[in-house]
């Protein structure tokens, strides 16, 4: 991962209203709750208009995959990895 810039990492942590220090269990936290906000099958009853129901679930789409991957960056780059270490040690 060390194509990642800080940039990266800083526009992660903003998708996910994070600040430095990260631990793992407000990451997970973070994630869970704004993938919650951005379900796509939430705006399932949101309006009778077809166009404005597919906008909004696009939209929804399009959030829950840059919350993905900004939670995959972070974990990749904040969180340490304790089971390679061990492993390495043995």
């Amino acid at each position: 991962m060390s194509d990642v810039t800080q940039k990266d990492v800083d526009h992660a942590l903003e998708v996910l209203g994070l600040t430095l220090p990260v631990t793992s269990e407000t990451l997970a936290r973070s994630r869970r709750v704004l993938l919650y906000t951005w379900d796509p099958a939430r705006y399932a009853n949101l309006t009778n208009n077809p166009k404005k129901y597919m906008e909004a679930y696009k939209k929804a789409e399009e959030m829950t995959k840059l919350v993905e991957a900004a939670h995959a960056l972070l974990t990749a780059v904040l969180v340490p990895d304790d089971a390679s270490d061990v492993n390495r040690e043995t």
